[in-house]
């Protein structure tokens, strides 16, 4: 983690600590930025030409792709929380704190899919510092070479 981020607490930090996870793994990445209650998701209800938040405050939201393999992409929501998709398994609720560390388990390779015999299904595995996973369950049509690969 980078010096001083163990708490990401704007999306404009979180971006920053994204695009270090990047050089890190060697990985291109690309950032577009929506500023104000009128152009975040989450604010459709902020009404026709409202861009603040009631407290004054413009509403700060990210979308990150990084480049390679696994496909990743990360919606930083100004909520402090995101939507991580990996190879199109979304994660959605990931707390922006722990998106480093969820980054890091996927492009480490640490993160895994499970397989159950019955009922049948798979699970992306993503360890979490702590002893803490985030699981997701993965649709049998949406697992790809990547995720097929890390299948235990």
């Amino acid at each position: 983690m980078i010096e001083g981020m163990e708490h990401v607490p704007t999306t404009e930090a979180a971006v920053i600590a994204l695009r270090a996870i990047a050089a890190e793994y060697a990985l291109e990445i690309e950032v577009t930025h929506d500023v104000g209650a009128d152009q975040t998701s989450r604010r459709s209800a902020a009404g026709v030409g409202v861009t603040t938040d009631p407290d004054g405050s413009l509403p700060h939201e990210a979308f990150v792709e990084f480049g390679g393999s696994p496909r990743v992409s990360v919606r930083l929501f100004p909520e402090d929380d995101a939507l991580v998709t990996v190879e199109g398994v979304e994660c959605p609720d990931i707390p922006r704190d722990d998106v480093p560390a969820f980054l890091r388990s996927v492009f480490g390779g640490l993160a895994h899919v499970t397989a159950r015999r019955f009922p049948p299904g798979y699970r992306l595995i993503v360890p979490l510092p702590g002893d803490r996973a985030h699981k997701e369950l993965i649709p049998m049509i949406l697992l790809t070479p990547w995720l097929s690969s890390r299948v235990r």
